[in-house]
């Protein structure tokens, strides 16, 4: 990618030691780094207008509001939504899903509903479907996955048919690495009156996302994953969907009216946004997403896309590694899944910590995936846009020494 020196400039946590050997950050699936002026923008805001939003009309509760409402804009065309208004702040992606489970979902399914998701899914895009089926009575069923780790779209179209309600799946899986057919999959559920429900927090900071060209009735992500602070995300809606459901929360900010005995609600987006918002998180994302945009988001793909070429055909060629996922490159996001024979990924982590290498070990919130595959954890290396050659290289040098360290044999991981 061009200027990748130039982007890597911009992080200055990548420009340390681990364990006296340089940092290689391959745990982007877990969260991202910011930049300097992601961490510039937030400080501006704290230094020269912090105030709070759409309740005042002093100088600062009118810049903040604006800089406020200005990233909502920035994310709508960022998602290419039809308006600002089905643009959503959250906590993050996981509130967001729980949200339409708690709003949409309680007050369109009962008993005999089915919902539909894959088992593929983080814990954020099951438990909150599990939980709504154990309180209306509706029917939770599993789409499976194909012998090379996609979504298995013949099982969908069985799966999905005229009880089906709602359908929930991720555009990109966080352990397989795979991409599933959003646009096949909203078909099939709008055929039989059901939404779609995606989770997007792989997606977003990874690829171009186009929400209306998906015709996803609602799309969830989190900032932090693209390199705006914690404890922000988004959750996109139509907007006939939106002004339909019920609040999620009660309190300031999203009301109309409030007399001692009733009230009434604002409208969407206002209506979900509950109390004192995370403004500076906002703030925050829609710088990251003006950083990710000078960039451009194409750029950062085929820039992920070159890493996992590089490094998943030469992962591949070690004795005794199991890849999990497709193991073709043009079929894999930037995330690869993988065990060595005889030693446990938690261990595998640490060796490979030992050489400045970060990367995840354990179940990644999927459990259901986890026994789907048969193994109890696995190591985990992601890829962003600072990640370089050299990294995807030093990655695959750091597992084959581990095997040699701990003299591994061949066989099955469990």
């Amino acid at each position: 990618m061009d200027k990748l020196e130039q982007i890597r400039a911009d992080f200055p946590i990548l420009q340390q030691t681990v364990n006296e050997e340089p940092l290689v950050y391959l745990d982007n699936a877990a969260t991202a780094q910011r930049p300097t002026p992601v961490l510039e923008r937030v400080r501006q805001f704290y230094q020269t207008d912090n105030a709070n939003v759409h309740r005042g009309v002093h100088t600062l509760a009118q810049r903040a509001t604006t800089a406020y409402e200005t990233a909502r804009q920035k994310v709508q065309h960022f998602l290419h939504a039809a308006a600002p208004e089905e643009i959503i702040f959250t906590r993050g992606c996981t509130e967001a899903l729980n949200l339409v489970a708690a709003t949409y979902g309680r007050t369109h399914l009962q008993a005999g509903d089915e919902i539909v998701i894959s088992v593929a899914e983080h814990h954020s895009n099951l438990i909150p479907w599990q939980q709504l089926a154990h309180q209306t009575g509706a029917r939770l069923r599993y789409i499976g996955l194909t012998a090379t780790g996609e979504l298995d779209l013949a099982a969908a179209q069985q799966l999905i048919n005229d009880h089906t309600k709602l359908v929930a799946v991720a555009h990109a899986t966080n352990v397989l690495g795979t991409i599933n057919p959003i646009q096949q999959l909203a078909a099939l559920a709008h055929a039989h009156g059901a939404v779609i429900v995606v989770d997007g927090a792989q997606a977003v900071p990874h690829m171009p996302v186009d929400v209306q060209a998906l015709d996803a009735d609602f799309y969830a992500f989190s900032g932090h994953k693209l390199m705006a602070p914690t404890g922000i995300g988004v959750l996109y809606g139509k907007a006939a969907l939106l002004a339909d459901m019920p609040p999620y929360q009660y309190g300031g900010e999203m009301i109309s009216a409030v007399h001692q005995q009733t009230s009434t609600w604002a409208a969407a987006p206002y209506k979900f946004e509950a109390g004192t918002p995370n403004i500076a998180g906002a703030i925050g994302l829609g710088a990251a997403i003006d950083y990710l945009q000078t960039i451009g988001m194409a750029q950062i793909a085929a820039h992920e896309q070159q890493l996992v070429a590089q490094a998943l055909p030469a992962l591949l060629q070690i004795e005794g590694l199991t890849v999990y996922g497709p193991h073709d490159p043009a079929q894999h996001t930037g995330v690869i899944a993988f065990n060595l024979v005889g030693l446990h990924p938690h261990d595998l982590a640490t060796a490979l910590d030992m050489e400045g290498i970060a990367v995840r070990a354990g179940h990644h919130c999927a459990q259901p995936l986890m026994e789907y595959l048969g193994v109890s954890a696995t190591a985990r290396a992601s890829f962003y846009l600072y990640n370089t050659a050299a990294e995807a290289a030093a990655l695959v040098a750091a597992v084959q020494k581990a095997k040699e360290f701990f003299h591994l044999g061949t066989g099955e991981i469990k």
